[in-house]
C-alpha cells in the first residue's frame, strides 16, 4: 500500500481496511522512515521518527527497565520497537513494557511468534515535542482499559510524570528525582536525573 504523507503534517489519522499481523508487518517495512499504530477502529496512526534527543531519552529509560527485569526475573522488558495488539483490537507500541513470564507463557504458539496479544503488565510512553499531550494521555488510558496494571507518562519538557492505575485518579509528580515502582514492577526504581538531561554537560 503506497500513499504520501508530507511530514509537517504528521503525525496523521488514516482510514484503512482490515489488517492481519502479517500485512500490518508487511506495510510497516515497506515505509521504514514513519512509525505505525492502529486503533481498535481500524485507524492508521502514522507518526514521524523521533527526534534524536528523544531516542537518547527512551534509550536510558529502556536501559534501566531491562537491567531491573533481568536481576528480578519475574518477567520481560520491551523496547519501543514490540508491538502489542490489545484485547480492543488496537496494534499499540509503548516507548516501554513489562510483561511477566507467566502471562507471555499462556499465549498461544501462534501469538507468541508474532505481535503478542496481551496488554502489558506495565507501560512508559515518553512525551516528545511532536507528542499532543491529549492524545498520550488518551492512548494511557487505552492500555489501562485493555489491561495493564500500571502506566507512566514522562513528560521531559515539564519534568512532570503522570501515573495511571486501572479504578484510581490520575497521579501527578512534578520534577521529581525518580519515580518507584509498584504492583506489577514493585522494586523497579526509575532514575529520571538522565531522563531530564542526557547531556548534563552540554
Amino acid at each position: 500500500m503506497a500513499f504520501l504523507v508530507d511530514h509537517a503534517y504528521l503525525p496523521a489519522t488514516l482510514t484503512v481496511g482490515p489488517m492481519t499481523d502479517e500485512q500490518f508487518a508487511e506495510f510497516c517495512a515497506e515505509h521504514p522512515d514513519l512509525w505505525f499504530e492502529m486503533s481498535a477502529d481500524g485507524e492508521l496512526i502514522v507518526m514521524p521518527p523521533n527526534f534524536t534527543l528523544t531516542g537518547a531519552r527512551n534509550n536510558r529509560i529502556g536501559a534501566q527497565l531491562l537491567v531491573w527485569a533481568d536481576l528480578d526475573g519475574r518477567g520481560i522488558s520491551c523496547d519501543s520497537s514490540a508491538g502489542f495488539v490489545l484485547p480492543s483490537g488496537a496494534r499499540r507500541s509503548p516507548d516501554a513494557a513489562w510483561i511477566s513470564h507467566k502471562r507471555a507463557s499462556s499465549l498461544s504458539e501462534e501469538s507468541f511468534n508474532h505481535y503478542w496479544r496481551v496488554s502489558p503488565d506495565f507501560v512508559i510512553e515518553l512525551r516528545s515535542s511532536t507528542d499532543r499531550l491529549r492524545v498520550l494521555r488518551n492512548k494511557m488510558t487505552e492500555w489501562i482499559a485493555n489491561g495493564t496494571q500500571l502506566g507512566w507518562l514522562i513528560d521531559p519538557e515539564t519534568r512532570c510524570v503522570e501515573i495511571y492505575r486501572p479504578g484510581r485518579e490520575v497521579e501527578m509528580l512534578t520534577n521529581p528525582i525518580q519515580v518507584e515502582g509498584e504492583a506489577p514492577i514493585d522494586g523497579f526504581v526509575l532514575q529520571l536525573a538522565s531522563i531530564w538531561d542526557p547531556m548534563p554537560l552540554r
